[in-house]
């Protein structure tokens, strides 16, 4: 038994990627317990928002206002974001007119780019020895980004998508209001008025690690059921599952280099590589081609698969080698 608790324990990204698939698969295709998955799916669903709420408090408890700043390295990203965007807009250009499955696939790959950072990314930037603080401040001036590059580069993409800047404004507003600026804000009044809640936040050290890891469990959940329910087969369906990797891997390796100028190498790669892919599924069916939406499922499992190799990495040898 404590050798699978061990297991967990190292393995925690990983278990909860499987967990997912599996309860997802035997709550759909086994007619007894159907009515049960089609009763909880979505109630679990729902819950999403309140475990990254929960999640993002306990991490922001802990948070040093004294590294709450901009960075240079922060901007940086934002342009690097921007060019790579702008590069696979000017691709999808390219392709004739008719060649449908050749767009799908681009559009995959745009939305992989273009997605902000996770919600999460403090968290999981935490336990791979990254500053709380610094990724914070990054996600605010990502979301802000966002307002601008989503709605610009959309309408290049699919001239049909009925995107505007009201909606991505909102879209955007909602997220870094509810998402990160009410638990920043209650993290850093528990940090003045509940110095014990704090003590305690910082002792249970993997507590919203944990947490993340069930909301992974969910998001895994969803990506199993995208891409069971797909139409598409053959060459389109293994590029939109593959091409994620290389996209995955691209962004972390470019985070980290730049973040390395300034000695921000974890940040740096978590900042440009891990995605909050939920808003790139939610984009996908309201403005792309929903069946591209495997792209951003794909890069859930990919993304996570690094970070939980990363933290086995770290946790054997004490620091990462990448």
């Amino acid at each position: 038994m404590g050798g699978i608790i061990a297991f967990v324990k190292e393995w925690t990204l990983l278990v909860a990627l499987v967990l997912g698939s599996v309860v997802y698969l035997l709550f759909s295709r086994i007619p007894a317990l159907e009515p049960v998955g089609d009763f909880m799916g979505p109630k679990l669903v729902d819950l999403m928002p309140y475990i990254i709420f929960t999640m993002l408090y306990l991490t922001f408890c802990k948070i040093d206002m004294k590294n709450f700043r901009p960075r240079k390295w922060h901007f940086a990203l934002q342009g690097i974001r921007t060019l790579l965007s702008a590069l696979v807009v000017f691709a999808i250009s390219l392709i004739p007119v008719g060649d449908t499955e050749t767009k799908l696939i681009m559009e995959g790959v745009f939305i992989c780019v273009i997605c902000p950072t996770a919600a999460a990314a403090p968290v999981v930037t935490e336990k791979l020895g990254g500053g709380i603080a610094t990724m914070t401040v990054y996600m605010i001036i990502a979301n802000i980004f966002s307002v601008i590059i989503i709605p610009t580069f959309f309408p290049m993409v699919e001239h049909s998508a009925n995107i505007t800047f009201g909606i991505a404004f909102l879209l955007v507003l909602k997220r870094v209001f509810l998402v990160l600026a009410v638990p920043l804000i209650l993290g850093l009044l528990t940090q003045h008025y509940l110095p014990r809640v704090v003590e305690w936040v910082k002792r249970q050290r993997n507590l919203a690690f944990y947490l993340w890891s069930c909301n992974l469990s969910i998001i895994m959940g969803l990506a199993v059921r995208m891409i069971t329910r797909t139409q598409l087969t053959g060459l389109a369906l293994f590029l939109l599952l593959f091409l994620p990797l290389i996209v995955c891997l691209i962004l972390f390796t470019i985070g980290k280099a730049v973040g390395g100028i300034w000695g921000e190498r974890i940040n740096g790669g978590q900042a440009l590589g891990q995605k909050n892919n939920v808003v790139g599924i939610w984009l996908m069916h309201s403005f792309l081609n929903p069946v591209a939406v495997i792209a951003p499922c794909a890069y859930v499992v990919w993304q996570n698969i690094i970070n939980a190799i990363q933290l086995w990495y770290k946790d054997k040898y004490g620091y990462l080698k990448w």
